[in-house]
């Protein structure tokens, strides 16, 4: 497969790379996306999920939110809306600290440059973005506001500083417990990480957490998204019970089913748990410290994953079953979790599997108290979870589970052993990092008067300028490095202080930008409150649903806490809400002799420094991307020579296989790269790219640009009347109004493009003339075929309206309306009747009238064998539907 350059394909005649410089240079001096803050039009807001700009660029994958998200602002403005389509950029954070460190650049120089690229890949694909309102979460005017909401947060009491036993990554600083994945690794895809006491800042989620779960109702989001925030969420009802150590401790537990306390037969300590070691007796010391080093650097998924064996170590102490006086040991295991309930559980290991799997391990007892379906008193081969009669309960044997649950916990509840509670397995939102390039946190500490807010008209504290702005896991903070900026003095009473080193994480910024977008130069607050209330909440969001927990969660927070503080109109932002699918590398082809064959799997893992080729169709050329060391491909289908075809996956830098937006607008133009995003696949669809698919797309505006202007390959065929073609292009064109409304509305972008504008295309060019072209009904036609391309390709669209003789641009052009008598069809079938038994059926006119369908009726054979010289004396008609002779 040799080495070729790819080539611009011929375009036929229809020459985008002119089209498109002379429209976006035309908007640039029009500025048509401008957006009124105020106006008489209704306002409608579209918002794509805050994208950071690194220097790799933006990707052809970049664009599968994009793309369609402009399409559908463009449509809206055409629907006669306000539309507010802005673009800014989540600047803050670890990506570009790192991205500073690797390059030697300082993050504020490289993020104003990767901006100016990213502002540059989205011009040239046409996205029509109010960039007036183009906001960077780095910028002194946008993270004042930022710390203006911690102070909010903090005089609310929902800004905490405290310390725990927290993740920590030696590259990221710390991590909030989402951030950690099943793996070990955190979020940015670390391995070195762990947990160690630090003292972190927290902002209280929890405490709007059932808040969170319940307007979820108010939302259009979808039911998978949904689902990800209540589990993440995890309300639960149950008691706490209390057991007491032989010691003389209390062991708060928290249990949704007391009604199998008398089924305990153990206890179980999280790693974590603060009374590890007071009841760890001396002779288990070395066993428990070496178990529970082990435990502290396993994620909390990993550990709570059920299929995981099962580990843990005595810990020499035991506890009194409350409801039986029952002496249980004590151990601790790491698949109990100090972020649930208080960090320890009573074992019932007939009744939960990992109870069980646990007591098998370890020879411990598994007595039954709820009675499984036709049970024969023989050991559980393994554990009952459901509900039942309970046995061998003392003197609630024979109750009901749910009978139970009320006795047993009215029962602790009398005897001051326990009580009815609500548990959550969100935890509180860990928000500080120990980075530099981050909003610092406007706290100062004081040794007379602690933790202090910097006064508001002190706003913003600026972040210093740093040389060396490396993290150090023992110095903590780089910001420690700037003693003249962390010294200051108390804004209570004068005296000296510290400033807070930490920083906030890039989750904050993210939290609440949508609103600064409405306002962005704004003055008094985060967003002008008359504005904020005409254009919240945000009426689409879109964008990837790896964010469907972390990012979502916290907006949702956030805006919560302005709405009671009475800053914001809404209680949630987002009104509806969609995710894009995955844009995955093209399939390709690996060379055998220098890849290694994984054995016996269906993938190729090769070396560094081998050639990878696409061949698309083969009808264009070749062109090459590079593979790096331990790539992994899988094989789709059988080798050819010396060649394997395989299927590349995710498409990313470090896969070398990234598809960049320049190159395809290149070759293909703007908008054929804006309608093969929309063409091939559904929103939400994931699917390889394929550059071949590009020249369907630039056929179909060849031919639309033929028809428009006048220079159609005509077909051949008989002569036609003029009227009957005339009816027929026009209802061709208003049913094409009314797929491309229907799909658009509902963001089928790939059967708007398919069935509501290529089809009808091609049905067009089947019975144009040019007799018809020059009549009022072409002209209509073409009018119509402009309007409904614009939200896909606005470069030609505009060029074909100019066509036209238009000298406004179609972004202010109206979207056609469909007209109701057009989309019926021309034709209908009939059902015919006699004495209301059927006895035929036949194809008319659509509108036909009743005397019409009673002598069409009447000639039917079928219908005069069952007539046979009967008088007909009453018809029963239907219009379009049926009709009914009455005979006798």
């Amino acid at each position: 497969m040799p080495d070729q350059t790819p080539g611009r394909p011929d375009q036929g005649g229809y020459d985008f790379a002119r089209i498109e410089s002379k429209w976006q240079r035309r908007w640039d001096e029009d500025q048509p996306y401008r957006t009124a803050t105020y106006s008489d039009k209704p306002p409608y807001y579209a918002l794509e999920f805050f994208p950071y700009p690194s220097g790799d660029g933006l990707s052809v994958g970049h664009f599968r939110n994009y793309i369609p998200v402009d399409a559908f602002a463009r449509y809206k403005r055409m629907r006669g809306f306000e539309v507010l389509h802005p673009m800014g950029w989540d600047a803050f954070g670890l990506p570009a600290e790192q991205d500073a460190i690797d390059k030697g650049r300082h993050p504020a120089e490289s993020i104003i440059e990767y901006a100016a690229n990213y502002r540059r890949q989205l011009k040239l694909v046409g996205c029509g973005y109010d960039w007036d309102r183009e906001i960077n979460s780095s910028h002194p005017d946008y993270y004042r506001w930022t710390q203006w909401i911690f102070l909010q947060l903090f005089r609310r009491g929902l800004a905490y500083r405290a310390e725990k036993r927290q993740w920590w990554c030696d590259t990221c600083g710390a991590l909030a417990d989402e951030e950690v994945l099943a793996d070990g690794k955190c979020w940015r895809g670390h391995s070195n990480v762990y947990r160690k006491p630090l003292r972190q800042w927290f902002f209280r989620i929890r405490a709007y957490a059932d808040r969170l779960l319940e307007d979820l109702d108010q939302v259009d989001w979808p039911e998978s998204t949904k689902r990800m925030q209540v589990n993440w969420i995890g309300r639960s009802t149950g008691a706490d019970v209390i057991f007491e150590t032989e010691a003389g401790h209390q062991l708060s537990v928290y249990t949704t089913r007391p009604d199998t306390l008398y089924g305990a037969t153990f206890m179980v300590l999280a790693p974590e748990h603060p009374l590890l070691e007071e009841l760890t007796a001396p002779a288990q010391s070395q066993a428990v410290g070496e178990y529970v080093d082990r435990a502290l650097r396993t994620s909390e998924i990993e550990r709570a994953t059920a299929e995981r064996e099962k580990t843990g170590v005595f810990t020499g102490s035991f506890a009194i079953n409350p409801v039986n006086d029952e002496k249980i040991p004590i151990w601790v295991a790491d698949y109990v979790l100090a972020s649930y309930g208080s960090g320890a559980i009573m074992a019932v290991p007939a009744h939960d599997q990992r109870d069980f799997d646990f007591a098998e391990r370890f020879d411990l007892p598994i007595p039954v108290v709820i009675e499984p379906p036709g049970w024969d008193g023989q050991p559980l081969a393994e554990a009952y979870v459901g509900e039942g009669r309970l046995i061998n309960s003392g003197s609630h044997s024979g109750l009901d589970s749910d009978s139970a649950i009320a006795a047993v916990t009215a029962d602790l509840e009398a005897r001051g052993r326990g009580s009815a509670a609500v548990n959550y397995r969100l935890r509180d939102w860990l928000i500080s990092r120990q980075r530099y390039w981050g909003c610092p946190i406007p706290i100062v500490h004081c040794e007379e008067c602690g933790q202090v807010p910097v006064p508001e008209e002190e706003l913003p504290v600026l972040l210093p300028p740093l040389e060396d702005f490396r993290p150090d896991p023992e110095l903590g903070s780089p910001l420690e490095r700037a003693r003249d900026w962390v010294a200051t003095s108390c804004p209570q009473c004068g005296g000296p202080a510290r400033r807070e080193t930490d920083t906030l994480g890039g989750f904050a910024c993210s939290s609440w930008y949508f609103l600064r977008f409405i306002t962005p130069d704004f003055e008094s607050g985060p967003v002008e409150p008359n504005a904020e209330k005409r254009w919240m909440p945000v009426d689409l969001y879109v964008g990837g649903a790896e964010h469907s927990v972390m990012h979502l969660l916290y907006a949702r927070f956030w805006n919560k806490v302005l709405y009671d503080a009475g800053h914001v109109s809404s209680p949630e932002p987002f009104k509806a809400l969609r995710h894009q699918g995955m844009m995955l590398a093209e399939d390709g082809w690996v060379n055998l002799e220098q890849a290694k064959l994984a054995g016996g799997r269906i993938s190729a893992r090769v070396s560094e420094g081998f050639d990878v080729y696409s061949n698309p169709s083969g009808e264009e050329r070749d062109f090459l991307y590079h593979a790096p060391a331990k790539a992994e491909f899988e094989l789709r289908g059988d080798p050819v020579g010396d060649w394997a075809p395989i299927r590349s996956g995710k498409m990313s830098k470090s896969l070398g296989n990234v598809v960049t937006p320049d190159s395809v607008v290149e070759r293909y133009g703007a908008d054929s790269l804006r309608g093969y995003e929309m063409f091939m696949a559904p929103l939400e669809g994931t699917l390889p790219w394929s550059e071949s698919g590009l020249n369907g797309i630039t056929r179909f505006y060849r031919r639309l640009l033929r028809l428009i202007s006048g220079e159609p390959e005509f077909p051949e065929r008989g002569p036609q009347p003029l009227d009957r073609a005339s009816g027929q292009a026009r209802r061709i064109a208003h049913r094409a109004i009314a797929k491309c409304s229907e799909d658009i509305e509902q963001l089928r972008f790939n059967t708007m493009l398919a069935n509501g504008l290529m089809e009808p295309v091609n049905e067009l060019l089947a019975i144009w003339s040019q007799e018809l072209a020059d009549s009022p009904a072409g002209a209509e036609v073409k009018d119509i075929l402009v309007r409904l391309l614009a939200p896909v390709a606005p470069h030609l669209a505009e060029e074909l309206w100019e066509m036209l003789g238009n000298s406004a641009s179609v972004v202010g052009a109206s979207w056609p309306e469909a007209d109701p008598a057009l989309l019926r069809s021309e034709s209908v079938t009939v059902v015919v009747q006699v004495n209301g038994r059927v006895r035929d059926r036949m194809d008319a006119p659509a509108g036909l009238a009743e005397d019409e369908a009673l002598a069409a009726a009447l000639e039917l054979p079928n219908v005069k064998v069952h007539l046979d010289g009967k008088a007909v004396r009453k018809v029963i008609y239907v219009p379009e539907r049926l009709l009914n002779l009455v005979v006798g």
